[in-house]
C-alpha cells in the first residue's frame, strides 16, 4: 500500500499537484451540477455520493490525460516545437476526454440515487465542460513545460559559458606555461653546443609555436590545415627533448584540410597522452592523428599508464569537451581499451557551429 501511495505521489510533479488541488473545488460542484442538477446541492446524500463518484472519475481521467500529455511532450520535446506540441496535445486530449465523458455518464447512470440516465442530452454538457477543462489544462501544462525547458536551457547555457571561460583560462595558462618554456630552453641549450643548424630550426619552431599559442585565444575555430602546421612544430619540439620515446603519425585526407576545429585541440590531446603514459626508448608512446570518413579527426595513443595518478577533474580533455558542447551539437567521442585510448573530434564548418 505504501509503495502504491509513493508511486501516486511521485507520478505528478509539484506544479501538477497544485493545479489539480486547485481545480477540484471548482470542477466537482460544476460537474455534478451538469450530471445531477440542483439535487446535488439540496440533498446531503446525493451530494456525498456525487462527490465520491466524481472524485474517483476525476483521478482516473487525470492519470489517463497526463499519460497522453507526457507522450506528446516526448514526441515534441524542443521549446521551438511549442505550437505543434500544443495542437497535437489538444486534439488527443480532446478525443480522450470525449470517450471519458461517455464513460462518466455511464458510471453515474449505474447509481440510482443520482437520477442520471445515459443519453446524448446528458453527454453533450459534459463534453462542453470537458472542452473548457482540456483547453485550460493543455495551455497550463504547455506554459509550465516551456518555462521549465527555458530555465533548464538557461542553466545549461550558463554552465557551458563557465566551462568555456575555464577553457580560455587553461589556454592562457598554456600560453605562458613555464615548464614547457623551461624544458624547451634546456633542449635549445644542449643543441647550441652540439648542432647549430638544428638549434636554429628549434628556435624557428619555438617561435612558431608561441606565436600560435598567443593568437589562439582570439579565435573560436581554426582550419585543420593551420592546426596541423602548429602541431607539427610542437611535436618537433617535444621529439627534440624525448627523442624516439615519442612517435607521432599523421594520416590526413587533404579533403578535410579546410574543415575547422577549436585551436589547440590537438595539443590538448597530445599533452593528455604524455601526461598519463610512460615514454621510454624501449617503450615509446605512439600517437596516431588521422582523418576518418564522415568528417572526423581521430587521435589514438597506446596505453602505458604511469603509476602516479593525476587529478583530472578539470583536465584539458574535459575543457575541450565543454568547448565542443558550446560550438556544436556533435559531441566528442572517447573510446578506451586496455591497449589504446582514442578521442574522435568532429570537424566543423561555419554552418555547423551553434549560434546564440
Amino acid at each position: 500500500m505504501n509503495v502504491f501511495i509513493n508511486r501516486t505521489l511521485f507520478f505528478f510533479s509539484k506544479p501538477e499537484w497544485w493545479y489539480h488541488v486547485l481545480m477540484m473545488p471548482l470542477l466537482f460542484p460544476l460537474g455534478n451540477y451538469y450530471f445531477i442538477g440542483t439535487r446535488y446541492f439540496d440533498d446531503t446524500r446525493v451530494c456525498l455520493v456525487g462527490t465520491a463518484i466524481i472524485f474517483v472519475l476525476y483521478w482516473i481521467s487525470i492519470v489517463l490525460l497526463t499519460l497522453v500529455v507526457r507522450s506528446v511532450i516526448r514526441w515534441y520535446p524542443d521549446v521551438r516545437q511549442t505550437l505543434p506540441r500544443t495542437f497535437v496535445m489538444l486534439v488527443l486530449v480532446g478525443l480522450v476526454t470525449a470517450l471519458l465523458a461517455l464513460f462518466d455518464v455511464w458510471v453515474y447512470s449505474l447509481v440510482p440515487l443520482t437520477g442520471v440516465r445515459f443519453s446524448w442530452e446528458t453527454v453533450k454538457p459534459i463534453w462542453a465542460l470537458g472542452l473548457v477543462f482540456d483547453v485550460s489544462m493543455c495551455l497550463t501544462l504547455t506554459m509550465l513545460y516551456t518555462y521549465t525547458k527555458w530555465h533548464e536551457n538557461q542553466a545549461e547555457t550558463e554552465q557551458l559559458k563557465r566551462e568555456a571561460l575555464q577553457h580560455q583560462f587553461d589556454t592562457l595558462k598554456n600560453q605562458i606555461n613555464p615548464h614547457f618554456l623551461f624544458n624547451s630552453l634546456n633542449s635549445l641549450s644542449s643543441l647550441i653546443g652540439e648542432d647549430t643548424e638544428r638549434a636554429e630550426q628549434f628556435v624557428d619552431q619555438l617561435a612558431k609555436v608561441y606565436r600560435y599559442l598567443l593568437q589562439s585565444n582570439t579565435r573560436d575555430l581554426v582550419p585543420l590545415r593551420t592546426e596541423l602546421d602548429f602541431i607539427t612544430a610542437y611535436i618537433n619540439l617535444l621529439q627534440t627533448r624525448h627523442g624516439n620515446s615519442l612517435q607521432v603519425e599523421q594520416v590526413v585526407d587533404p579533403a578535410y584540410l579546410e574543415s575547422s576545429l577549436p585551436p589547440l585541440s590537438l595539443q590538448v590531446l597530445i599533452d593528455n597522452a604524455i601526461k598519463h603514459n610512460v615514454m621510454l626508448a624501449d617503450k615509446p608512446l605512439y600517437i596516431s592523428i588521422r582523418t576518418m570518413p564522415g568528417g572526423q579527426l581521430q587521435v589514438v595513443n597506446n596505453v602505458q599508464r604511469k603509476t602516479r595518478r593525476f587529478e583530472t577533474h578539470r583536465s584539458g580533455l574535459a575543457n575541450l569537451m565543454a568547448k565542443y558542447r558550446l560550438l556544436s551539437t556533435t559531441p566528442i567521442g572517447i573510446e578506451q581499451t586496455e591497449v589504446n585510448f582514442g578521442v574522435t573530434l568532429p570537424l566543423l564548418t561555419v554552418s555547423g557551429v551553434l549560434t546564440s
